[in-house]
C-alpha cells in the first residue's frame, strides 16, 4: 500500500451534506481529501497521528453532522415538512423578509410557551402571529374599518400591522392573554407564507435570538438555539440592515402610531397618508 493509500484509510471522511449555498452564506470550509493532505504539516499531523486524535476527529464529525441535521433549505420541497412540525407542536425556524424568526403554531400553548422559553423572553412580550395571504387576516382581527385597500398596499412587504383582536378572533385565549390587539404580519417570503396557508391557522413568529441580543440575518447568527428547533430553514444571507419589520398602530379609525420605525418607515408612511390617515399624536 502506498503512502496516500495508507493516510486514507487511516484519515476519517470529513461530509457536510448541504448545499453550496448552505457553505457560502455560513462560511462553513468544504473539507477534501486533497486540500487536507495539503495543510497537514500546518496541522502537525503526519503520517502516523495518534489513536487519540484520531477518535477525536471522528466525534467531531458526528457532532457537526448531528448539528447540521436539522437545516433544511427554505424551499417549496420542505413546506409540507414544516407544516407537519408546526402541527405536531415544534418550533421551527424560518427565513422573513427582514429577520430570521420562530415560528409555532400560535393555537398551541405548549408550543408557544416553547418559544418564550428558549428565548429567554418574559410571558408580558406578546408574540405577533404570520398570515399566508392579506384576505386570511379577518379570521384573526378586525379590519372592517380600516380604508380600503390599505391592509393590499402595505402587505405582503416588512411591516407588522396592530389590530384589534375582536370577539370574533380565531386566536387563542392563551395568546397574550390580557390583550385587545395583536400584531399581524404577511412576510414578502414565499416559505413562510406557504407555510402558514398550509398550516390553515396563524403562525406565531418572533425573531430567532436570545431576548435583548442582535437579530438574525443568516442561521449562523443562533446556531447556539439550533438544538431548540424540529428545523432550522435557511434561506440565504437576508439583504436586510437588521431593523426588522416597521410596526404601525392601526387600532383606532382613521388614524395610525408608528410604535418601531423598522425597515420601511418612510414607505409605510406614504402608503399610510395616501388612505388618508393621520397620526395619533400624543396629546400634550
Amino acid at each position: 500500500m502506498n503512502i496516500p493509500e495508507r493516510i486514507a484509510v487511516r484519515l476519517p471522511q470529513l461530509v457536510f451534506p448541504f448545499s453550496e449555498a448552505f457553505y457560502n452564506h455560513n462560511r462553513v470550509p468544504k473539507l477534501g481529501f486533497v486540500p487536507f493532505l495539503t495543510h497537514k504539516r500546518h496541522l502537525g499531523l503526519g503520517l502516523g497521528f495518534s489513536k487519540k486524535m484520531s477518535s477525536s476527529m471522528e466525534n467531531c464529525h458526528v457532532d457537526v453532522q448531528n448539528k447540521l441535521e436539522v437545516v433544511r433549505p427554505a424551499t417549496e420541497v420542505y413546506a409540507q415538512e414544516a407544516i407537519e412540525a408546526l402541527k405536531a407542536g415544534k418550533v421551527i425556524a424560518v427565513p422573513t423578509d427582514t429577520l430570521y424568526g420562530f415560528a409555532c403554531d400560535a393555537c398551541s400553548l405548549e408550543a408557544v410557551s416553547s418559544i418564550y422559553e428558549m428565548k429567554g423572553r418574559k410571558h408580558t412580550s406578546p408574540l405577533a402571529i404570520c398570515v399566508g395571504d392579506v384576505s386570511h387576516i379577518q379570521h384573526f382581527a378586525v379590519t372592517e374599518y380600516l380604508p380600503h385597500g390599505l391592509l393590499d398596499s402595505l402587505l405582503p412587504g416588512p411591516v407588522t400591522v396592530i389590530l384589534r383582536r375582536g370577539e370574533s378572533s380565531a386566536l387563542e385565549k392563551s395568546l397574550n392573554p390580557g390583550l385587545d390587539s395583536v400584531g399581524v404580519r404577511v412576510p414578502d417570503c414565499n416559505f413562510i407564507r406557504a407555510v402558514a396557508r398550509g398550516l390553515g391557522k396563524a403562525v406565531a413568529l418572533t425573531s430567532a435570538n436570545l431576548s435583548g441580543q442582535p437579530s438574525s440575518l443568516c442561521i449562523k447568527d443562533f446556531e447556539n438555539l439550533w438544538n431548540r428547533c424540529a428545523y432550522v430553514y435557511d434561506g440565504g444571507a437576508l439583504p436586510s440592515n437588521g431593523a426588522g419589520s416597521t410596526i404601525v398602530d392601526l387600532t383606532l379609525p382613521g388614524k395610525y402610531k408608528i410604535l418601531r420605525p423598522g425597515s420601511a418607515r418612510e414607505e409605510t408612511l406614504a402608503i399610510l397618508e395616501k388612505h388618508s390617515l393621520v397620526e395619533d399624536a400624543p396629546v400634550i
